[in-house]
């Protein structure tokens, strides 16, 4: 039970070999801490045996007290308000079942209730701090097992991830035991766009049965490890995997994926998508990276060079688009380059943003692949990377959405604060004028891409493919669009704290950095819009457009 002081007992812990501050309510002991506070002893004096509540959240987020909280905290005020703990977000209460009809009332044809009752509220309640689902409006693409798994993840996000990812980011890594715990969980197993593979690992998600996995759940699960604030963090635990895998999974024979997807998911081992080039971008179908075929057919000899390949630095695996034929698009194929190999060098690059993605400049020389390691058809691999698009694009979109609640989410806390010409931030009208912007485009945004999962999970993949191809590339501009508007709003919100690393604007500071990675990488915002138009047309008039 936790033990409650007074505040004249607090008082009396005013010294260096004894000192104690509150923060809302809650009573810290830094008595050993003194040496290892980054702003010097002093400052801690200061307030020795005071409430600092004020003086820490000037300086600080609240993921240095979720850092630091499990080993300072030693009680209570005995003044702090007592609340009731919350119900576990993970079991909903049961809803009553409501009571039988008289059979003498009941029409013969009165058709079931096609009601959708709200899930629980999860989170802050904050205002479009969260999607409309997590404040019980109602969805009809949410239910109970989603609620269940956002509980699940939010909790390791919370303790384990959010209260590091500062630190983690200054030292440009994620350590590894934090992917190998993705495995573990049964994360990466749900991750690629299909159905959950549970064939190929015993490590299963604990609140999802795999036979009730769908498109939401996976949404949900990297909307949730978004909230951390870190480009760098998603893309070292999803980034490489999530586009390098799916090809694999699709197009890879059975025995090459029984020999290698095990060791994947159970993030013992790493794998990434290989496509950019130093001279080719978007234009994917002018790639120079080759593959010939050896004198006695078993081997392609690769020789080329691969730029900005996220987690290429540390992956076992390269999924890579090699030429093998003529030029243009029909000349692609795809290969699973293992490291093992040999001829394969990686080099860390440095950018300007996503610093723990594991960023990589890569050279094959005369590297030696067995023909089984061909993903697909030769010369048809064009058809496997554009596949492939509509999922990168999708978790982009996921991404960039959560990050500009995450811009919202701080901003709102932050003005309701911070006081300036004798009120608080939020009092100002031309601050709510930036959040009401703000939330107009997250919620717009976000409701289109409820609406895209649902058609990628109603629709066959090829239709998928090509009836949406066009819809996500627009909505991926405008999620990364959205995401760059709401870092310069938060920004300007924030003001200095937020040009500053760390501290309490240290996570708009941090996605601020990372918004090029977004608007660039999987088809820049200009090449997506004219791609939406072009193929939005294109099939209108294969369907019978009439102008």
């Amino acid at each position: 039970m936790s033990k409650t002081f007074t505040q004249a007992e607090v008082a009396s812990h005013n010294k260096p070999d004894s000192l104690f501050i509150t923060i809302d309510g809650d009573v810290f002991d830094l008595t050993k801490f003194q040496d290892d506070h980054p702003g010097g002893k002093k400052i801690l004096a200061r307030v020795a045996g005071k409430d600092a509540s004020k003086q820490f959240w000037k300086y600080h987020n609240e993921g240095i007290l979720k850092k630091y909280k499990p080993q300072l905290l030693v009680g209570s005020l005995d003044s702090k308000p007592k609340t009731e703990a919350p119900a576990p977000a993970a079991a909903p209460k049961p809803k009553p079942a409501p009571a039988p009809k008289p059979a003498a009332k009941a029409p013969a044809t009165e058709p079931e209730s096609t009601e959708i009752e709200p899930l629980e509220p999860f989170g802050t309640n904050i205002p479009y701090a969260d999607p409309a689902w997590y404040q019980s409006y109602r969805s009809p693409y949410f239910n109970e097992s989603h609620a269940a798994l956002r509980a699940e993840v939010r909790e390791w996000v919370d303790t384990a991830i959010e209260p590091y990812v500062t630190e983690w980011d200054e030292n440009r890594i994620v350590p590894p035991e934090i992917y190998k715990e993705m495995g573990r969980r049964g994360y990466l197993a749900g991750l690629v766009g299909t159905h959950y593979l549970a064939d190929y690992t015993d490590n299963i998600v604990k609140s999802v049965e795999p036979a009730k996995w769908d498109l939401f759940h996976e949404m949900l699960l990297t909307d949730e490890l978004s909230r951390a604030g870190s480009g760098g963090l998603v893309w070292n635990l999803v980034g490489g995997f999530g586009i390098g895998c799916p090809p694999l999974v699709k197009f890879g024979k059975k025995a090459l994926k029984d020999r290698i997807l095990p060791g994947i998911l159970n993030g013992d081992k790493r794998i990434c998508l290989a496509i950019t080039e130093p001279d080719a971008g978007s234009d994917v179908a002018n790639l120079t990276c080759e593959a010939k075929l050896s004198e006695d057919g078993k081997h392609y000899i690769v020789n080329g060079e691969k730029k900005w390949i996220t987690n290429g630095i540390w992956s076992d695996y390269f999924t890579t688009a090699v030429r093998t034929g003529g030029e243009g698009m029909n000349g692609v194929s795809l290969l699973l380059i293992e490291r093992s190999f040999g001829g394969v060098s990686t080099r860390k690059m440095d950018c300007q943003g996503m610093w723990s993605s594991g960023t990589t400049y890569v050279t094959f020389e005369d590297v030696k692949v067995p023909v089984e390691n061909l993903l697909g058809k030769e010369n048809q691999g064009f058809r496997v990377i554009m596949t492939n698009f509509n999922h990168e694009r999708i978790g982009i979109i996921i991404q960039c959405l959560r990050f500009s609640r995450v811009c919202y989410e701080e901003s709102i806390k932050y003005a309701h604060k911070r006081r300036t010409f004798g009120k608080r931030l939020i009092d100002h009208p031309v601050i709510r004028l930036k959040l009401a912007h703000m939330a107009r485009q997250i919620e717009a945004s976000y409701n289109w891409l409820e609406n895209m999962i649902y058609q990628c999970q109603s629709m066959g993949e090829t239709e998928a493919m090509l009836r949406l191809g066009g819809a996500i590339a627009s909505l991926k501009a405008q999620s990364t669009i959205t995401f760059e508007f709401c870092a310069r709003e938060a920004s300007q919100i924030f003001g200095g704290l937020s040009y500053s690393r760390g501290g309490q604007g240290g996570k708009v500071e941090r996605l601020y950095r990372d918004v090029r990675a977004y608007a660039i990488p999987g088809g820049s915002e200009e090449i997506m819009l004219d791609l939406s138009i072009r193929q939005s047309l294109r099939v209108a008039k294969a369907t019978g457009m009439k102008l």
